[in-house]
């Protein structure tokens, strides 16, 4: 009885390792891979240019913000920033495991992003914007975590990643926006 069963495995993975080395110019893209790859890619790069816009709001808003808190807040955002940059870097690596290339061009950049920019201000319009970036980035990603629910898992395990750490940015833009507007800010 154990050696069917341990023949049965053993042919498995004989078939398994046939099918691996046929187009292995593919790299990690197997012929198991449900999903339509350039659909996927597409995707993907609004991602890359979602997170890159992020990265230089974040940026720009820990360069210029002013006030009696703005060194603590300065700091929110640069770490905020750079966990936006990681992000993109991660949606750029599943572009080219998939044969894409990434596009890090800024020509069109805005308009492949599914978040704005912003226009600065004082310190809690940077924070408002940047609530109102995370919440709308929220609600793309878990669209495409839905558009790859089982099709893709590898990218949507990496865009749930994502989205955690989004909602944590959205809390804390939330908290600093209560912190300095107090519990009734969204009536303004």
């Amino acid at each position: 009885m154990a050696d069917v069963a341990e023949n049965t495995f053993l042919t498995d993975v004989k078939t398994l390792r046939e099918r691996a080395k046929k187009a292995i110019e593919k790299g990690a893209l197997t012929p198991a891979y449900q999903g339509n790859v350039q659909t996927a890619i597409d995707l993907l790069q609004t991602v890359v240019a979602t997170e890159l816009v992020c990265v230089l709001r974040y940026t720009m808003h820990s360069i210029s913000v002013e006030g009696i808190t703005s060194e603590s807040v300065a700091a929110e955002f640069a770490t905020h920033a750079k966990e936006e940059r990681a992000h993109m870097m991660w949606a750029a690596a599943r572009i080219d495991q998939l044969g894409g290339v990434p596009n890090l061009s800024p020509e069109g950049l805005a308009t492949r992003s599914a978040s704005e920019y912003g226009n600065g201000g004082n310190l809690v319009e940077m924070v408002r914007q940047n609530l109102v970036a995370e919440r709308l980035v929220i609600e793309h990603y878990r669209e495409l975590i839905r558009y790859f629910a089982d099709h893709d898992p590898t990218t949507r395990i990496m865009l749930e990643k994502i989205l955690a750490e989004e909602e944590e940015h959205a809390t804390d833009m939330h908290d600093l926006l209560v912190a300095h507007e107090g519990r009734p800010f969204l009536e303004s």
